[in-house]
């Protein structure tokens, strides 16, 4: 049953900030695994197992969720999973050694598993269904704005406190969500109480899902399938997702319920969802990359950048909220949200070396307009025709289905990065021969310059080299930057059709569950 008035705020804002702390954690360790590496004393391969073993652990619960809250009740879930959440980031932040540290991201990650698509379902129900939109819109600027600011945060907290205090900030914020969830919370009915558990599903969920993510959270920095042991979790992965599919689809009692694939529009809205992920976190991904390798922008600086576009994300949600409201058709908006994507990345696919600040402004402007337009509209239209405990468990497999999305989408782009910095490098090199008047020009101007400080022909001739190679090294990275923006806002673009396969209605209203 829909809360009203005051009761009504203080749960959305509880289950808003509860699913922030899973969100900007996912990326909040990025910034501090070098100050994490000197501290442990461990190598940078060692240390990235901190951020693939919360992920690989975050993604294996998200399908699962729902029937975890259906089982034991979504308060009760969605109450320890941040308690569960908050013990294990004092233990992170209290680890002496990276096994133990990798281990509690692990645990911290199981837990926040439980904490997104559950917050997404807790608000459906506390949300009038005429006012669903709304409420979507709300959820989402804590999903699309968590991913964007969590390496903000994390550089901010290393730079002037320590690497630990990125987990001990999460221990107060939990605290006061988990009372707020206890006092203010309505129990959701038990719909999975008695049932038979479905530990075969559970097991090849755990095989497959969390094979999948280890393979594309490592794949390009064990250059694929040249380690046995990315082949095999990939072979592992095939193995477990027809054998799972297989099982969920036979048994009585799922553990994920495919059966609502049957609904048109949630099929297609999870294909979206993975859309979704790669443009949101393809983008974050490369962007600071791009800034702070390339332009050398230091991490604080990527982090104000990012900053006014977050804010535009947040100005915006409660706009398309208030347009669903009104009956604009949800593949309207989409389509407004793919296209200005698409404006951003072309706006950077023209950035050149001398990009400053303020060149960035109004491209990351029209990308926090874009992800609000987008977000709210593809959840809503995914969603919009579940029914009962059908809602827990298509949140679970939509949220998981984002972040998939992001994870094929930094996994193939970074692999994109490889091939083409490759191929742009051989075309700018073979440029560089005593046969171009431009390349011998340029390059006796530079001898000629270091002699005039005093140095003599040899050391100026490679001086003049080294200059000549970092020019090429600086080169190859922009035309790189420059095509992978292209090519993600086209990918973008080419994907708008797939919306309108989705029923057109106006109106929405989701169907909540009843107490």
């Amino acid at each position: 049953m829909a809360e009203h008035g005051l009761r009504k705020w203080i749960i959305t804002i509880t289950v808003i900030v509860a699913s922030l702390l899973e969100l900007i954690d996912t990326t909040i360790v990025n910034v501090a695994l070098p100050q994490i590496m000197g501290n442990l004393g461990a190598t940078l391969e060692d240390a990235g197992w901190i951020i693939t073993g919360y992920a690989v652990a975050n993604v294996i619960v998200l399908p699962m969720s729902g029937w975890l809250g259906d089982r034991f009740g979504r308060k009760n879930y969605f109450t320890f999973s941040i308690i569960a959440f908050t013990i294990t980031s004092f233990l992170c932040g209290h680890a002496t050694s990276l096994g133990e540290l990798v281990a509690f991201r692990i645990l911290q990650g199981l837990a926040g598993g439980g904490l997104l698509s559950t917050a997404q379902a807790q608000l459906m129900e506390t949300w009038p269904r005429e006012e669903i939109g709304m409420a979507t819109a709300l959820f989402g600027m804590g999903a699309v704005v968590g991913p964007t600011v969590g390496p903000t945060i994390g550089g901010y907290i290393t730079d002037h406190f320590n690497w630990r205090w990125i987990f001990y900030v999460n221990i107060p914020v939990g605290a006061i969500a988990a009372f707020c969830v206890a006092l203010f919370v309505k129990e959701s009915p038990k719909y999975a109480k008695g049932k038979p558990v479905d530990w075969w599903g559970i097991l090849f969920l755990a095989l497959g899902v969390g094979s999948l993510q280890v393979v594309l959270e490592k794949g390009e920095s064990e250059d694929w399938f040249s380690k046995t042991y990315i082949t095999v979790l990939a072979f592992t992965t095939i193995i477990a997702a027809i054998v799972f599919v297989w099982r969920e689809l036979s048994t009585d009692h799922p553990v994920v319920n495919f059966r609502i694939l049957r609904n048109r529009s949630f099929a297609v809205g999870i294909l979206t969802s993975f859309v979704l992920g790669f443009a949101l976190y393809g983008s974050v991904f490369i962007f600071p990359v791009f800034c702070q390798n390339l332009l050398g922008f230091s991490a604080q600086q990527t982090g104000e950048l990012l900053f006014p576009g977050g804010m535009a994300t947040i100005c915006m949600m409660p706009f398309v909220g208030t347009m669903l409201k009104r009956g604009v058709p949800g593949q309207i908006l989409a389509t407004g949200g793919f296209f200005l994507f698409f404006v951003f990345t072309w706006m950077l696919s023209n950035s050149t070396l001398e990009s400053g600040i303020s060149d960035f402004f109004w491209p990351l402007i029209v990308r926090g307009v874009g992800m609000s337009i987008l977000f709210v509209p593809l959840t809503t239209l995914a969603i919009q025709e579940l029914h009962g405990p059908e809602i827990g468990q298509g949140t679970g497999l939509n949220n998981m289905m984002r972040q998939l999305g992001g994870s094929f989408g930094i996994a193939i782009l970074t692999t994109l990065i490889h091939l083409k910095s490759g191929i742009v490098r051989n075309d700018l090199v073979s440029n560089i021969t005593a046969y171009n008047p431009a390349a011998v020009s340029r390059r006796t101007e530079i001898i000629q310059g270091f002699m005039g400080k005093g140095y003599s022909l040899s050391d100026a001739t490679q001086m003049a080299n080294h200059a000549l190679e970092g020019t090429v090294v600086r080169q190859t990275l922009l035309v790189t930057y420059d095509n992978l923006y292209l090519i993600i806002g086209v990918f973008v673009l080419f994907c708008i059709p797939i919306v309108y396969l989705q029923k057109f209605k106006r109106n929405v209203a989701l169907p909540v569950d009843a107490h």
